[in-house]
């Protein structure tokens, strides 16, 4: 652990400077990074009231989690809980769930006197953190102070485990002291399980696999707003380009400007991952002389062929009015983003090669011809078109997809073993 400190300690400038960067450019606050360093824990200290500590990444992550969150609060009606978030807009979105006895704000950074006036304030009974958020600072520090660690939904890719295990050997033990420190885990996956082991996690600590993301449903769309829509975009004939990332775009704008060739009336819809690409985005349309249309900006959607939908809190509008998507994150190797979200809304689903964060759902999903696998623009060009030319076959794969991911769905069985677990745990039986 000592490297590991030492070299945070060496990078702290450029975190500082880093942190400033979002500052000017106005993503966030003086008082954000404030809340980032732990100087401002007045109003987060504690009672004696028992309080369950949940971290999560961004939006993604909490979304997945919040039947987590509203169980905790049924199970334990005496129990307090922080949820600490990456970003200020997952902050944002959980505050406006306006929960009961749930706080929100910006996660501690990694560092030791930070964490250490973060703890002394709260005083958390127990940690869930979720998915890969594993972090070697706050891990060794909870289980120094007796402070159970959980793991819910982790995962870890094979490339992820690989440069941990480099680390391993780079920061003299830090990684198996990190991981050792976890009390108990759920993994996704059965590889993600399998990597966490050879990293050093105790066998005892498994828990029965769970995938959060797997249970979540988005809220549905407002239908007065969706039948006005749904008058310009012909679902047949939309194609949704969901959550996409850098240098994703691009090919997708060439396969729809190949496909405009075989059916001139097809519509897409670009909602980027991050919104605030946005301009980016719409420069390299323009450079290319394409026509389009922003959500942010309220340009009539149905003045242009693409519709940039630049926007947070509304892909299930996005998933109603497209009968194909084509889920971001999987042309670029960022793993691939959640396709549980696109089947709840019966959507054809089209996806790249990178897919390793959820990896046994894309592929029972190809297995069972619930989605269909692409390796670049012309190839998704080509399936576009045919789905477009057979929207019966679109339906079919959207309904094929729902049959594919049944075995994958957590069981109710799963989710008392892991609620079992947390009871077990002497600071927490206020959730028996």
């Amino acid at each position: 652990m000592f490297l590991y400190r030492f070299l945070l300690t060496l990078l702290s400038p450029l975190f500082a400077l880093v942190l400033l960067r979002q500052l000017l450019r106005g993503r966030e606050r003086l008082s954000d990074l404030v809340e980032r360093f732990g100087a401002d824990l007045k109003a987060t200290s504690r009672s004696s009231t028992p309080l369950l500590w949940i971290h999560g990444a961004s939006n993604g992550e909490l979304t997945a989690a919040r039947g987590l969150i509203e169980e905790a609060l049924d199970r334990a009606p005496c129990l307090d809980i922080l949820v600490t978030v990456n970003t200020v807009s997952a902050r944002k979105m959980v505050a406006g769930w306006a929960l009961p006895r749930v706080q929100t704000r910006l996660a501690p950074m990694d560092l030791q006197p930070v964490l250490k006036r973060f703890l002394a304030a709260t005083r958390p009974s127990a940690l869930v953190s979720l998915e890969n958020e594993i972090w070697p600072n706050r891990f060794v520090m909870l289980a120094r102070h007796d402070i159970p660690v959980i793991v819910a939904g982790a995962r870890m890719s094979e490339r992820t485990a690989r440069r941990w295990g480099q680390m391993g050997a780079l920061l003299g033990g830090t990684i198996r002291q990190t991981i050792a420190a976890i009390t108990k885990l759920a993994a996704q996956d059965t590889a993600s399980e399998q990597r966490l082991l050879q990293l050093g996690l105790p066998a005892n600590a498994l828990l029965p696999r769970m995938n959060l993301k797997s249970t979540v449903e988005l809220a549905t769309a407002p239908e007065a707003e969706l039948t006005d829509l749904q008058n310009i975009f012909s679902r047949d004939k939309t194609l949704l380009a969901a959550s996409t990332h850098a240098g994703e775009e691009r090919p997708i704008v060439e396969a729809f400007q190949s496909l405009q060739k075989s059916h001139p009336d097809a519509r897409l819809i670009l909602a980027p991952r991050h919104p605030s690409r946005a301009e980016t985005i719409a420069t390299e349309l323009t450079r290319a002389g394409l026509s389009f249309a922003r959500r942010s900006k309220g340009d009539a959607p149905e003045s242009a062929p693409i519709y940039l939908a630049d926007t947070l809190g509304e892909m299930a509008l996005w998933y109603r009015l497209a009968g194909i998507t084509f889920v971001g994150g999987s042309l670029t190797d960022h793993g691939g983003h959640t396709p549980y979200e696109p089947v709840q809304f019966d959507t054809a689903i089209l996806h790249g090669p990178h897919v390793s964060n959820h990896a046994a759902a894309y592929d029972a999903l190809d297995r069972g011809n619930g989605a269909l696998a692409l390796a670049d623009a012309a190839a998704l060009a080509e399936a576009v078109s045919a789905l477009m030319s057979e929207p019966e076959r679109a339906k079919e794969m959207a309904a094929q997809a729902h049959v594919a991911l049944i075995p994958l769905r957590e069981t109710q069985l799963r989710q008392e073993a892991f609620w079992t677990a947390l009871a077990d745990l002497p600071k927490l039986q206020a959730l028996k």
